[in-house]
């Protein structure tokens, strides 16, 4: 079993305790895929920086560009990682 730490593990509750009607009414609302969008949630996949602002302001931050750019986050957005 793979090694993870407890913030990550955290982060990937938090991801997936989002109820799948959401995601999908979020995703049309933004205009992607509800499968992208989940699979970025669940750190599977990157989303583009403009896309990930676009979900955190149509979300009203519920869904953060941290929660969809897991991988890339801290490069694209320094000015976040003092915010945490």
């Amino acid at each position: 079993m793979p090694f993870y730490s407890s913030n990550l593990l955290d982060l990937l509750a938090m991801n997936t305790q989002i109820p799948p009607d959401e995601r999908r009414q979020l995703a049309e609302k933004v205009g992607i895929n509800e499968q992208y969008l989940y699979q970025c949630l669940t750190g599977r996949r990157e989303m583009s920086a403009w896309e990930a602002v676009r979900v955190e302001q149509q979300s009203e931050g519920r869904l953060t560009r941290r929660m969809v750019c897991q991988g890339s986050w801290q490069s694209i957005w320094p000015e976040l990682v003092e915010q945490t």
